[in-house]
């Protein structure tokens, strides 16, 4: 049997129309998310790219697709032998891993979405094409900024204070920055209240042991199927880093061999080839796909 990891995509992976091909296989599950949001993924998904792109829709959206999708997998008999995720995609891998039923992962998405939509006074830049020495020594010599989003060894996002987040770029040469819009510096220690906020709500929830192992964000190294350990490093996820190369590195070392995308685009799978290309890859972003695996 070929070792497989399904990955989850996080913010950024949304598309106008995603989902629209599942609305009658995941038409429950559409309905529990409208009365648990009080809006609708399908039409929300509709609209343009500007207004899906708002955090607090975001991620609900991509939950819900990924949800569906993964479902859809499972009642075909297959189950990966881990899962993992990227920020928010980490909330699809628990789901998926049966650490949490699908209301109350998309419960923790809408507030964990509404807190960082609500967050304020920093900001975020990607990069690509740069020297890691460089950047590492400078965001050691700088206050109040981070490498939120290890993306791969030449893709970083840097979150922190805008002043912060300027230095580095002037400091810093890369083939690209871009200033990603927005409202606040996630993954960063400047989500502290929201991230304590959040806690209090993650602390009133179950985390049921895992049926599969789960790859955090926070602990690349360890996959765990403990609840509790699980709980412990969602609580840490907001204002934590992203090790998502580690993670790459991580499932070479461990012998995975292939990597199943499962949810809108491509973004996860592009990364996974340039840092751990022995990995076969194929995505699951539609009915069809899915159907198709």
């Amino acid at each position: 049997m070929t070792k497989t990891v399904w990955i989850f995509p996080g913010q950024g992976s949304q598309a106008v129309g995603m989902g629209l091909d599942l609305a009658e296989i995941g038409k429950d599950k559409f309905a529990k998310a409208e009365q648990i949001l009080g809006w609708s993924i399908l039409e929300k998904s509709q609209t343009d790219a500007t207004e899906l792109a708002k955090t607090q829709f975001t991620q609900p959206c991509l939950y819900v697709v990924s949800a569906i999708l993964a479902d859809i997998l499972k009642e075909k008999g297959l189950k990966p032998d881990a899962v993992t995720g990227h920020s928010l995609g980490e909330y699809s891998a628990l789901y998926a891993a049966g650490v949490l039923d699908f209301a109350t992962g998309l419960e923790l998405v809408k507030q964990r979405s509404l807190l960082m939509s609500e967050a304020s006074g920093g900001a975020m830049t990607a990069l690509i094409g740069f020297d890691r020495t460089q950047l590492e020594t400078a965001i050691a010599q700088t206050d109040n900024v981070i490498l939120a989003n290890d993306n791969g060894k030449d893709q970083v996002v840097i979150s922190g204070t805008e002043a912060a987040v300027k230095s580095i770029c002037e400091q810093v040469k890369s083939k690209r920055a871009i200033a990603l819009a927005v409202s606040g510096a996630f993954h960063s220690p400047l989500m502290a209240d929201a991230s304590a906020k959040f806690a209090a709500i993650l602390g009133k929830i179950i985390f049921n042991d895992a049926e599969i192992p789960v790859i955090s964000n926070v602990e690349p190294n360890d996959a765990t199927t403990s609840g509790k350990i699980l709980c412990d490093r969602l609580t840490q996820q907001m204002t934590s880093p992203v090790r998502w190369r580690e993670i790459c590195l991580y499932l070479a070392e461990q012998g995975y061999e292939k990597a199943i995308e499962v949810g809108s685009g491509k973004v996860l799978t592009g990364l996974v080839k340039r840092t751990a290309p022995s990995l076969a890859l194929e995505n699951i972003s539609t009915l069809e796909q899915a159907i198709a695996l």
